[in-house]
């Protein structure tokens, strides 16, 4: 044990350091050798687990070797970005870890590799016997939940999410798309050293602290609705709406000019889906060439869309942190965060508050493509989940 002693006092028994419960960390994307930066900023401590969300603008493929080299005896699950979530909220060019130490989460993770032709029962079972063996093997550990990474160009979520849903029974599972900025072309998930496309990576996690994984968005629907009757499910994309050319029937119902539809547009006036009973939001990605609108998430021919309209996103998001805290402040949250709303956030000139609500909750984690939580793949949405100092 330490002791530190001053002349003339008496001796002082130095208090034991206690790491966080989660490690956080973060460097520039063109640092000559980042892994090895957080590593000097983790230190020691064994890690049961390491995240990584890493800039576009990065070597993908580089820093993960170097993951490998540095943490090889920690899974190591990690996927390009819209943008990241770190110390000081939306951040851009950077590579955020964090790490979960060994003495508080036991986790396994799966590559899943093909998921746009998902064989499921084999999945299931995977994913069943993988879930059962850790618990089995950590029966200390009674919280938990399980963290899915997806490519966020695959257009294969809704399918994997549902798919791998019932395997986990009483496992809450989030997680997020891939991103590449607002490039749209390449986007990547690995897991210990493999890097791959049309692929997702899925980490089941026990842990000795308390858990709470959520979902929010800050839109209300409103009265306006609208039906698909044609669409191409496969692409994501709605050819007419009430059996108009889908892009000109939606600018008329939102009020807008159809040839000046753009990102903004649809960040401010998203539709959204009722689903056992809660509406998801179904966002739109842009108008093709053929007047047709593309989406982010599943779409079928009757699906019945209503119009939304955004509360405040600064006030909103600060609420729903107040009641994440409502019975301790979370020591960290782990976020994934749509596109959209950063969008939105810088056309309506709100990126630094929202950043400073972020910071200040300990927000961490990347802008994506789509979020998934529990069986559903959804937009315009923060899934995550907040990690507590009490043990559970």
């Amino acid at each position: 044990m330490n002791k530190t002693v001053d002349a003339g006092q008496p001796a002082v028994t130095a208090a034991p350091v206690v790491p966080p419960v989660v490690l956080t960390g973060q460097v520039s994307w063109d640092t000559p050798s980042p892994i090895g930066q957080i590593k000097q900023i983790f230190g020691d401590e064994p890690l049961g687990f390491l995240s990584l969300f890493v800039s576009p603008k990065a070597d993908f493929a580089r820093i993960i070797a170097e993951a490998g080299t540095l943490f090889p005896d920690t899974d190591i699950a990690a996927c390009t970005t819209a943008g990241e979530i770190g110390a000081d909220g939306y951040e851009e060019g950077q590579i955020i870890a964090l790490g979960f130490p060994s003495s508080g989460f036991a986790s396994t993770s799966l590559l899943i590799e093909n998921i746009d032709d998902l064989a499921p029962l084999p999945l299931i079972d995977r994913v069943t016997l993988e879930r059962v063996k850790l618990q089995e093997h950590h029966p200390e550990m009674i919280s938990g939940f399980a963290f899915l990474l997806v490519d966020g160009l695959s257009r294969a979520e809704d399918g994997l999410s549902a798919t791998i849903s019932p395997a986990l029974r009483d496992m809450p599972m989030f997680g997020g798309s891939a991103g590449d900025g607002t490039d749209f072309e390449d986007t990547s998930v690995a897991l210990n050293g493999t890097v791959a496309q049309n692929a997702a990576v899925l980490t089941l996690v026990r842990s000795r602290y308390r858990t709470k994984v959520f979902s929010l968005d800050h839109l209300v629907p409103s009265d306006r609705q609208m039906v698909v009757t044609g669409a191409d499910p496969g692409r994501r994309i709605v050819k007419t709406i009430n059996a108009e050319p889908a892009a000109r029937e939606y600018a008329r119902i939102v009020g807008k000019d159809p040839e000046q539809l753009d990102r903004l547009t649809f960040a401010s006036h998203p539709v959204v889906v009722r689903i056992g009973g809660a509406h998801h939001v179904r966002a739109i990605q842009q108008v093709n060439s053929a007047g047709e609108l593309v989406f982010f998430s599943a779409i079928d021919e009757g699906m019945v869309l209503t119009v939304a309209a955004p509360q405040d996103m600064v006030d909103h998001l600060r609420s729903k942190m107040l009641g994440l805290s409502a019975h301790q402040k979370p020591s960290v949250i782990l976020g994934c965060d749509c596109i959209l709303r950063r969008i939105e956030a810088e056309q309506r000139q709100i990126s630094r508050e929202l950043s400073d609500v972020m910071s200040s909750y300990h927000v961490t984690g990347f802008s994506t493509y789509g979020e998934q939580i529990g069986a559903l793949h959804v937009n315009h949405t923060m899934t995550g989940v907040a990690i507590y100092e009490e043990e559970d």
